[in-house]
């Protein structure tokens, strides 16, 4: 079977015949996924390579980390700029003249387009984190206007990529961090008034191009987790593990969406020890993943940044091939 009906598979709960991976990392393991970033590279160079405003006119710094950035200057810190600012052209063909030939490269692999910051994550770049958390009840109109100006340049935006690629994309894979290690940053309530209905429509819209929508939101999310399925998310990318309670939260949640997952970026993998690694990766396939499917193995891909010794992710790895037919050994065992 080929690579993208497996992840396919796997993502609508249709028995693939193993589990699905996404990594680069090693020759030995199934790389199932081929993932474009080109449609986030700003004219300026990519978001982690400059200390300059990107496309939105957001102002970074590189931080510490070589994969990493952090916004420093907000283009909307002074709401009396939102009456002459205006957001890029989302049909602009700089951010899709490079995706073709990444395209031609794919093979039998499902294609994965990138597309960071979205709706609450654009937001706080604008305004600033401090500044939108008052926001939300001082200043709600100004709010819910300039997210629907972010929700826009995203529909037109995917409306582009569609035109041109169509059915040679498989996946969006869309970013906004909503927590922080004990929860979410705003109440449900808040969450619901000004970010619901718009990430219906976003869904919505990859859905109506034949895509699945794919969500990585770091922090405690469990809170948020019932609301996301609801609303159309497909694959919900979960780099923490030990945050979220690896089996409650896989009782609570595991065969409604399907869980895009490594062993835990920030405790288990740094900490280096190839017990617990191997371990983890063995309770995620048994705690996350169903007969039917539910769980692609994930790569974060920069051992450096995490401070991962590069084994480490070769352990993991090795740990995911011996258990990727899991559920069709388990079958055999109880027939």
């Amino acid at each position: 079977m080929l690579s993208r009906e497996i992840v396919k598979r796997a993502i609508e709960f249709r028995s693939p015949p193993r589990l699905a991976f996404w990594q680069h990392e090693v020759a030995w393991a199934p790389d199932d996924v081929w993932d474009i970033w080109e449609m986030d590279r700003a004219q300026a160079g990519w978001f982690f390579d400059n200390a300059a405003p990107d496309d939105w006119q957001c102002r970074w710094v590189r931080t510490a980390q070589k994969n990493m950035g952090q916004v420093i200057g907000h283009p909307l810190a002074d709401w009396s700029a939102l009456d002459h600012y205006r957001p890029p052209d989302p049909r602009d063909p700089f951010y899709f003249e490079r995706i073709p030939p990444l395209l031609d490269e794919a093979g039998d692999r499902y294609v994965v387009v990138t597309c960071h910051f979205n709706l609450i994550e654009r937001l706080h770049m604008l305004r600033g984190f401090a500044a939108v958390m008052e926001d939300f009840y001082l200043q709600p109109q100004r709010v819910h206007q300039v997210l629907e100006m972010i929700l826009q340049f995203k529909l037109a935006q995917l409306d582009e990529l569609a035109r041109r690629f169509g059915p040679r994309v498989d996946g969006i894979f869309l970013t906004d961090d909503w927590g922080t290690q004990q929860g979410i940053f705003v109440s449900p309530s808040v969450f619901d008034e000004f970010f619901a209905d718009r990430y219906r429509a976003l869904f919505a819209a990859i859905h109506h191009h034949g895509w699945h929508v794919i969500l990585h939101s770091c922090g405690r999310i469990n809170q948020l987790v019932p609301r996301l399925i609801q609303l159309g998310v497909d694959v919900l990318n979960m780099q923490q593990p030990q945050a979220y309670g690896l089996e409650e939260f896989g009782r609570r949640f595991r065969g409604k969406v399907c869980f895009l997952t490594t062993v835990d970026i920030q405790a288990t993998l740094p900490r280096g020890m190839e017990t617990e690694v191997r371990a983890e990766a063995s309770r995620l396939v048994r705690h996350w993943s169903t007969p039917q499917g539910g769980l692609i193995v994930f790569n974060y891909g920069d051992p450096e940044a995490l401070g991962v010794k590069p084994e480490m992710t070769r352990v993991m790895f090795d740990q995911f091939v011996k258990e990727m037919d899991y559920w069709q050994r388990a079958g055999a065992t109880a027939s």
